[in-house]
């Protein structure tokens, strides 16, 4: 499955989050992330803080044409992204279709 070939769909309070099972085969499209507490993550390097910052433009238009955001914070040439589905307080297919468009910006 090409996961950046599909598009978020509106998530709603209640829907139940993935089970380990889902996560584990969605990993498998995006395998340099990592869970941590529940939560997508993963670290890019950039050259310099300029790099680092137009990376996450790219990440926030990728963010509003999903209807989906993640969370990142910037250190000098470092962007850390975290993602998760704030409604469903877990993962969706959302947070994976997110992660594999960003990671497609990175190559």
């Amino acid at each position: 499955m090409d996961l950046t070939k599909k598009k978020c769909v509106p998530c709603e309070a209640g829907m139940p989050p993935l089970k380990e099972a889902g996560i584990n085969e969605f990993l498998k499209e995006i395998p340099t992330w990592q869970i941590k507490e529940g939560h997508l993550c993963k670290k890019f390097k950039f050259r310099n803080f300029k790099e680092a910052m137009i990376f996450v433009n790219s990440v926030a238009e990728i963010a509003e044409n999903e209807g989906h955001h993640p969370d990142f914070s910037v250190h000098y040439n470092i962007v850390e992204i975290e993602i998760w589905t704030h409604a469903i307080n877990g993962l969706s297919e959302n947070d994976f279709i997110v992660a594999a468009k960003i990671d497609k910006l990175s190559q």
